[in-house]
């Protein structure tokens, strides 16, 4: 309970005015949630533990204890980025890594960073003018996963899907970090999956 009134904190910096043009069904609705109970969303002991930062976000316990590595040997430089922005904490409307991001600018910084593209810097806009929704059976390291984590049914918040429904995000209340679409809080809100269409 206490985790999802953690995990519940709006994630203002990436909402849009505008309203979602498709109706997705909640992921599960569309996923065998095998296990998916109350004990897979994040422990109150995980919500309290803040994870400490070394050199740029990197917090290699979580990252190991996840066994989070690429899958594809063409994602490296991906993982190798994303390790260095894990633990940044959250920061309305930045996008540094190690001092403070939101969850749009951290996809926006990574983009720039392994693809040389450039995304836009609201969620909603993103999924809009960047992305074309795929199926979850698509997934693929690198896609994007959206949410609406406010009630108004707009998207609100993205991540970066990594593998076996694992996805690195920045949380409002927890910084970057690594979380499973299957906990009840991700599941209920998630809105589609995405590829850029760019890459």
């Amino acid at each position: 309970m206490a985790a999802a009134i953690l995990l519940s904190l709006p994630v203002v910096s990436c909402r849009s005015t505008s309203h979602n043009t498709h109706t997705y069904r909640p992921y599960s609705e569309r996923r065998n949630r095998t296990g998916s109970t109350a004990d897979d969303a994040p422990s109150t002991q995980t919500d309290k533990k803040k994870p400490t930062p070394s050199g740029h976000g990197l917090v290699s316990d979580e990252w190991a204890r996840l066994d989070v590595k690429p899958h594809n040997k063409k994602n490296k430089d991906l993982y190798k980025e994303l390790k260095r922005w894990l633990g940044t904490p959250y920061a309305y409307a930045a996008h540094t890594c190690g001092e403070g991001t939101d969850c749009s600018g951290m996809v926006m910084e990574v983009f720039q960073a392994v693809y040389g593209i450039k995304l836009h810097r609201n969620s909603a806009k993103m999924l809009e003018q960047n992305c074309k929704p795929i199926d979850l059976d698509d997934l693929r390291e690198g896609d994007l996963v959206f949410f609406i984590t406010s009630g108004d049914g707009h998207v609100s918040h993205v991540g970066i899907y990594l593998w076996d429904n694992k996805f690195i995000h920045s949380s409002s209340s927890r910084g970057v970090c690594v979380d499973d679409l299957r906990q009840d809080y991700y599941a209920t809100h998630f809105y589609t999956a995405a590829r850029v269409t760019t890459r």
